[in-house]
């Protein structure tokens, strides 16, 4: 299938203009990596403690940071999460300096002692857990199981399984009422939960903690992760085709990574690790649309021997034009779909992929190929002087 007919389109007569422009991109986005604000690392990496919490109403941003601080050194980030109308909120706290611990509940205690005050000492709905108050049924016994402490055990296990499988249907309780919808529950329970329990300001929707030693290694291994990718990538088109083209590959997987961090510094998005995967998976497909473009190549060297290189390129880069922009298109069309649609959880994912695609389909045509006639016409002067000698 061709999208568009035959085409003869001198690419490689831009080769200067287009490697001026990315590299003055590249060089403006480490300079504002390494002497602006930076990469914005997350607790994968430095560590730290991250609670997602979900409100009942809209909270007070400032309120909320002013409670966590009052329990945690240093100042947390805190930001809301997914749409609005959720009144979800990230707290995002990092260790202090070589210090290894969970914030988790100083983080909650803060927050129980700013907004749940009006609870005193009854049972939070919202933030306790399953097995606390399978705990706290078994002890007061309120359907009269008795006897087999077996058959009480499971009566109420499964009663305070259906009350929080419920909670995270639901997200939060707005009221102890809604424990009415809940048919698992036999009436001498419901009656006795909603006497002991109270619905909080809050539920927590997720929690996670990296110390310092953790995060360093993570760091480590995900920067030799895509080093190793991309010194595989150079072997592999080195092996496939020849030298000036697996530098040439290589040479564009680095530009578009680079690219792209320098994109995630810009609009300060958080690198974790489902952001070093999406950066790997960027390198497959960036090196995947230029391996297309030198195997067009190395077939027309074969059947137009003694052609030059620069023509061999361009006329390549023309007849597999029509399956690049198929390919990078219905691509990102998927990949634009997620990062509009896809919610906030894999939003960062999706923005890596669709710079990833823009940059990477560029980089084949403007910096692999250029890069590769280069190091090619390098190589044929070096050996032409070795004859002359």
């Amino acid at each position: 299938m061709r999208l568009i007919g035959d085409t003869n389109f001198p690419f490689l007569s831009y080769r200067k203009v287009a490697i001026g422009i990315s590299l003055t991109i590249i060089l403006a986005g480490v300079a504002y990596m390494f002497l602006g604000p930076g990469l914005n690392l997350g607790i994968d990496f430095v560590g730290g403690t991250q609670v997602t919490v979900k409100f009942h109403q809209d909270p007070d941003l400032d309120r909320l940071r002013e409670a966590v601080s009052m329990a945690t050194e240093g100042t947390p980030e805190i930001q809301r999460f997914d749409e609005p109308e959720k009144h979800e909120i990230l707290i995002r706290v990092e260790n202090p300096a070589a210090t290894e611990g969970d914030f988790t509940k100083p983080i909650l205690d803060a927050l129980h002692k700013e907004f749940d005050s009006n609870i005193g000492d009854k049972f939070d709905l919202n933030t306790r857990g399953s097995k606390e108050l399978e705990e706290k049924l078994i002890a007061a016994d309120p359907a009269g199981i008795g006897g087999d402490p077996e058959q009480k055990a499971a009566h109420y296990e499964a009663e305070a399984r259906a009350i929080f499988d419920y909670r995270k249907q639901v997200g939060i309780f707005t009221s102890v009422d809604e424990l009415d919808n809940i048919s698992e529950l036999s009436p001498q329970t419901l009656a006795y939960v909603k006497g002991v329990a109270a619905a909080g300001e809050f539920s927590v929707l997720g929690a996670e903690s990296v110390g310092p030693t953790v995060g360093a290694d993570l760091k480590e291994k995900a920067q030799l992760a895509i080093i190793f990718s991309l010194l595989g990538m150079l072997a592999y088109i080195w092996l496939r085709f020849q030298l000036p083209y697996g530098i040439g590959a290589v040479m564009a997987l680095f530009h578009d990574v680079l690219i792209t961090l320098a994109a995630l510094a810009l609009t300060h998005r958080e690198i974790n690790l489902p952001t070093i995967a999406a950066l790997l998976t960027l390198v497959g497909y960036s090196v995947n649309d230029t391996v297309v473009v030198f195997d067009r190549v190395r077939e027309n060297l074969k059947i137009k021997r003694g052609e030059d290189l620069q023509k061999l390129m361009d006329l390549s880069i023309n007849q597999t034009l029509s399956r690049t922009i198929i390919t990078s298109g219905t691509t990102l069309a998927v990949v634009l779909t997620l990062y509009l649609f896809g919610g906030d959880v894999i939003n960062t994912f999706a923005f890596v992929l669709l710079v990833g695609i823009i940059v990477g389909t560029y980089s084949s045509v403007f910096i692999a190929s250029p890069v590769a006639l280069y190091i090619n016409r390098i190589l044929v002067a070096r050996k032409r002087r070795k004859r002359r000698r």
